[in-house]
């Protein structure tokens, strides 16, 4: 089953790496997984999330604030 990963960010650089990084271990861990990117910040609201990048799996927050090492993503994942 196809993983829903969301990014929520308004684009800043720490965004950016975050999306980096997931990118990066489910490439190289062949996850099946989808990627958005919410930039909107209506939409980020709608999660409660005050600050970025947030990491949203499958519609749990799991990480806000902060860009994750690529081994947390990876635990996170499976």
């Amino acid at each position: 089953m196809s993983k829903v990963i969301k990014i929520l960010g308004t684009g800043c650089p720490k965004c950016q790496s975050m999306t980096g990084v997931v990118q990066k271990v489910i490439s190289e861990n062949n996850i099946d997984a989808t990627i958005e990117k919410v930039e909107d910040i209506m939409e980020i609201m709608k999660y409660n999330v005050m600050t970025t990048p947030a990491l949203v799996i499958d519609d749990v927050i799991t990480i806000k604030g902060r860009v994750p090492s690529k081994d947390e993503v990876l635990a996170l994942l499976n």
